[in-house]
C-alpha cells in the first residue's frame, strides 16, 4: 500500500531546477543516506547528470563551497532522529540562494515534496526511493534518454 502511494508522488517539480545545472548534491542520514547514495548513481547512470550523495552534517563542510545560487540539493528525510537535521541542512542551504527540494515538513525555507510516511523509520527510506525512481525514469526521458540502456553501462563485472 506505502509503495502504490509512494509511485504517485509527483516530484517533477524538482526537474525545472535541473534544466541547466550539471551537478546537484542528494542528502541523507542515518538510514536515508543509502537512499542518497542510489540516488546519486542513478542519476549519472539514468540522466548524464553528476551528482553527489552526502551526509545532511558533513555537507555544511567543504562540499558547501560548492552551493551558490539555484545550486540543486535534493533533501532525501525519512521520518526519524536524523529529519530535523537533515530539514535545518535543507534551510541553510536554501538561505544561501540554492534550490532544495526536501521530502520533510519541518524545512521552513526549502520546497517541500510529497512523501509517504510507512509508520517505521527503517522502511521510511524504501518509499522515498520509490517515489524517486519514478521521478528519475521519467526525468531522464524527459532529457531524451532511455533510462534502460545507459550509455557505456556493463551489466556485467567480472570479479578478479
Amino acid at each position: 500500500e506505502h509503495f502504490r502511494k509512494a509511485i504517485a508522488c509527483d516530484w517533477m517539480a524538482l526537474a525545472s531546477a535541473l534544466e541547466t545545472p550539471k551537478s546537484l548534491f542528494i542528502l541523507g542520514r542515518g538510514p536515508s543516506a543509502a537512499i542518497a547514495n542510489e540516488a546519486a548513481l542513478k542519476f549519472k547512470e539514468t540522466c548524464a547528470m553528476h551528482a553527489e550523495a552526502y551526509s545532511a552534517a558533513e555537507v555544511m563542510h567543504g562540499p558547501l563551497a560548492l552551493v551558490g545560487p539555484d545550486f540543486p540539493v535534493l533533501a532525501l528525510a525519512a521520518r526519524d532522529a536524523s529529519e530535523p537535521s537533515i530539514a535545518e541542512a535543507a534551510d541553510s542551504l536554501a538561505a544561501k540562494g540554492a534550490a532544495v527540494f526536501v521530502t520533510s515538513n519541518k524545512a521552513k525555507s526549502a520546497q517541500h515534496l510529497p512523501h509517504v510516511a510507512t509508520g517505521h523509520p527503517l522502511t521510511d527510506p524504501l518509499a522515498l526511493i520509490v517515489s524517486f525512481y519514478g521521478f528519475v525514469e521519467a526525468f531522464a526521458r524527459h532529457r531524451g534518454l532511455d533510462p534502460d540502456t545507459p550509455p557505456n553501462l556493463r551489466k556485467v563485472t567480472e570479479t578478479i
